[in-house]
């Protein structure tokens, strides 16, 4: 077998090789995070009331978010269970049944009867089922990433490694964007009753889609030339753990700020948004709509700098603009003007696609190759736990309790964590991934 690297390849494959695991590293995450936001919106606007509906508007939505939370708590999980196979058995096949596990459990969600049909049977299944979601997302993403990056030319790493976090913006565009459509096309009962599903069932389409694209690319140069020196561990999480503890927990701590910035500007303002501000449900997600552009536009201008410039520098300077920007959430969303409101939400998603793109590069760059699957994935949900299984539960007792100032405090200090994170890490960009 051979681990002749792409760069070496004849020109006419290399082209092609380079688009199809460019596409196929997007293409899943896409789906993925459609999978992902597809509940979270759903718990913002109708999770509650459907599966929870004895008890008060909060409380439903408490109960709502404390669902969503389940799914990153399964996250590590997952980035454990299919770490070791991407580790060991390699990273084609382990993507191929991550998207298989996810992508299954969210179609069973759209399935799923109420609570007035089976009662309290109801979010026992729905609980399952995000616990599903949260399996397959959490062996996703380091895969992913690995898919790009260590395929990458050398200096291209942050480019590469772009291409994955692209996933997130295309997937909550197209989640949010079927939900608006709903919004518009349904009465309030109409999506209620059935409407909400329907994007749960599309999933099942996006997961064929995206598993015929996986199963044409092939095992990355880096995991092939491992398998030829015989660098694979008996069992990685162990060594992960017992070697690489501090790159994992410094990698975790620096996703903080991404995960909350982006939980806070979506799940929860989209829940305050509707049920205090009494904006549309449909002209929310049109803002969010268009805010989530600004993060596709700050994706390749952050993967690029951090390229130039370094990934520390690029996310130190993230970190801080997301200290300052916490300030700016009471008086910009507070204020319950549109234009206010669609400014705050478009800081907040431009700052999450600068401090989110570099990810792809800089997480997969702290570990090597026979524990890069299982390290980048933990990292990387790990801090999902830390900074978004809890965000919009944390966010919503802050807003009952001392308005959106405490919750504008909370993303500061998320960001100051990561800051710290950050600084204490050793630059990256400029070490060989083999």
């Amino acid at each position: 077998m051979s681990s002749t690297p792409l760069s070496a390849a004849n020109p006419g494959d290399k082209a092609q090789s380079t688009s199809r695991v460019i596409f196929a590293s997007f293409i899943g995450t896409a789906i993925e995070f459609y999978d992902f936001y597809v509940y979270a919106t759903a718990a913002a606007l109708v999770i509650g009331p459907v599966f929870f509906p004895h008890g008060s508007p909060a409380a439903q939505a408490l109960s709502a978010f404390v669902t969503f939370g389940i799914a990153f708590l399964a996250r590590p999980i997952g980035s454990f269970l299919f770490g070791h196979f991407g580790d060991r058995v390699g990273r084609k096949s382990t993507l191929v049944a991550s998207l298989l596990v996810m992508g299954v459990s969210t179609t069973l969600i759209g399935f799923v009867p109420g609570y007035d049909s089976i009662g309290s049977l109801a979010p026992v299944l729905l609980c399952i089922l995000r616990f599903g979601q949260g399996i397959g997302l959490g062996g996703e993403w380091g895969g992913a990433a690995l898919l790009a990056t260590e395929y990458a030319p050398k200096g291209k790493r942050g480019l590469f490694g772009m291409f994955p976090q692209l996933g997130p913006s295309v997937g909550f565009l197209a989640s949010n964007g079927l939900f608006f459509g709903l919004a518009l096309s349904l009465s309030d009962e109409q999506f209620r009753s059935w409407g909400w599903r329907v994007p749960f069932i599309v999933s099942a389409v996006l997961v064929a889609l995206g598993l015929y694209v996986r199963l044409k690319i092939a095992e990355t140069p880096a995991f092939r030339a491992a398998l030829e020196r015989q660098e694979r561990v008996r069992v990685p999480v162990a060594t992960l753990l017992g070697r690489y503890l501090g790159p994992t927990l410094l990698g975790a701590l620096a996703m903080v700020v991404c995960y909350t910035l982006f939980y806070i500007s979506t799940v929860f303002s989209l829940s305050y948004g509707v049920a205090t501000l009494h904006f549309s449900r449909e002209k929310f997600l049109g803002l969010l709509c268009f805010a989530v552009l600004f993060m596709a536009i700050a994706t390749p201008i952050s993967a690029i700098a951090s390229d130039r410039f370094g990934r520390k520098p690029v996310l130190a300077v993230g970190c801080i603009a997301a200290i300052l920007s916490g300030f700016a959430m009471a008086p910009l969303l507070g204020s319950g003007n549109t234009a206010y409101v669609a400014l705050f939400l478009v800081i907040e998603l431009f700052l999450m696609g600068v401090t989110f793109a570099p990810m792809g590069a800089l997480l997969p760059e702290l570990f090597p190759t026979n524990v890069r699957y299982t390290g980048a994935g933990v990292a990387y949900n790990l801090g999902g736990i830390l900074g978004a299984s809890v965000a919009p539960y944390i966010a919503q007792l802050l807003a009952n309790r001392g308005g959106l100032a405490w919750v504008g405090g909370y993303v500061s200090v998320a960001a100051a964590v990561s800051l710290l994170a950050v600084l204490a890490m050793r630059e990256t960009r400029d070490i060989t991934l083999e």
